[in-house]
C-alpha cells in the first residue's frame, strides 16, 4: 500500500495499543483523530512529546480530538515507558492508547517513515508524522513537534469546517479570517451578517475579504 498522502483516508485499521486491540474508526468515533508517531521508547525527544500530549490532553478533548501514538516498540516496552514520560512530565497521566508496531509495518502504510534514520540495528524508525484527518504536519525525528501549532491549526480546523473560511498567515484564534473565494459578495452579506472587509488591490479583484466568526 502507498504510503498516505494530503487528502487520503487513513485505513481502518486494527492494532494493538496500550489499551488493547482496537479499530481506527471504532475509537475514533464520530470525533476526529491525531495520530503520531515516534522514532522509538525511552528516546528523549519523544519522552517530551508524549508528556505534552498528555499535558494537552483535554484541550484536544475540548475539541473533539481523539490521541493515538505510534512506536516501532512492543506493548511491554511502551508501558514501561509510560513511567518514565509520567514522571518526568510533572505526572501527567498518559491516557491516551500507543500503538506497538515491532514490525515496522504501519509506518510503511502510513508513510512515517524518516529516509535518514535508523536505529542501532539499520532498521528505518518513523519520522515525526502527525495526521490530523486532511492535515499531515512530518518532522525529522530529531526536531520535537510544538503542540500550541497542533492545537492552533485544530482550532482553524473547526473554523473552516463550520463556515466558508480560510485562516491566513500568523493567524491565531481572534483573529479575523478570509472568505472563500467561491462565496459571492451578495452570499457574504447573508453568510457574514456581523459584515467584512475588502482589501484594495492593484488588481481590482475583490478577493481578499476578512471576517470574524
Amino acid at each position: 500500500m502507498p504510503g498516505l498522502t494530503l487528502g487520503d483516508t487513513i485505513p481502518n485499521l486494527e492494532v494493538d495499543t496500550t489499551h488493547g486491540r482496537l479499530r481506527f474508526y471504532d475509537y475514533i468515533g464520530d470525533g476526529w483523530l491525531i495520530l503520531f508517531s515516534h522514532p522509538g521508547d525511552f528516546t528523549p525527544v519523544c519522552t517530551t512529546e508524549l508528556g505534552k500530549m498528555a499535558e494537552y490532553a483535554d484541550k484536544f478533548a475540548e475539541r473533539g480530538v481523539k490521541l493515538l501514538g505510534l512506536s516501532c516498540d512492543d506493548l511491554h516496552s511502551h508501558r514501561e515507558w509510560i513511567k518514565d514520560i509520567e514522571t518526568y512530565n510533572n505526572g501527567y497521566k498518559v491516557e491516551f492508547p500507543i500503538v506497538a508496531d515491532p514490525k515496522r509495518e504501519l509506518i510503511q502504510q502510513l508513510n512515517m517513515v524518516d529516509p535518514d534514520e535508523k536505529d542501532a540495528q539499520g532498521n528505518q524508525v518513523p519520522s515525526r508524522a502527525l495526521h490530523i484527518i486532511k492535515l499531515s504536519f512530518l518532522n525529522p525525528a530529531s526536531v520535537g513537534r510544538n503542540m500550541d501549532e497542533v492545537v492552533r491549526v485544530l482550532d482553524a480546523l473547526h473554523k473552516s469546517a463550520q463556515h466558508k473560511v480560510a485562516t491566513p498567515a500568523n493567524w491565531k484564534p481572534g483573529d479575523p479570517v478570509v472568505i472563500s473565494p467561491s462565496v459571492s459578495n451578495e452570499a457574504a452579506k447573508q453568510m457574514f451578517p456581523q459584515g467584512y472587509k475588502s482589501t484594495h488591490l492593484p488588481s481590482n479583484k475583490d478577493y481578499l475579504r476578512f471576517t470574524h466568526v
